[in-house]
């Protein structure tokens, strides 16, 4: 049996939830699209940086209106 807080809560800030990890792959993949929008714009690819560099408002919110409806 795993010790737990009042609220049900395991003890321990070591376990990653399931809604932490998507959070974090959500902000992971916004950045690797600014990161390869970059690399496309200082690589003579301008138009290619500029609609990479789109992905990421994209990925956030799409990000947002999945992981929105909860509230931790």
């Amino acid at each position: 049996m795993v010790a737990t807080t009042r609220s049900g809560k395991p003890f321990g800030g070591n376990l990653m939830t399931r809604r932490s990890i998507a959070k974090a792959a959500y902000v992971a993949g916004a950045g690797v699209s600014f990161l390869l929008s970059v690399y496309l714009w200082f690589n003579g690819s301008k138009e290619q940086g500029l609609y990479v560099g789109l992905w990421v408002p994209s990925i956030l919110s799409f990000g947002t209106l999945i992981l929105g409806g909860h509230h931790d």
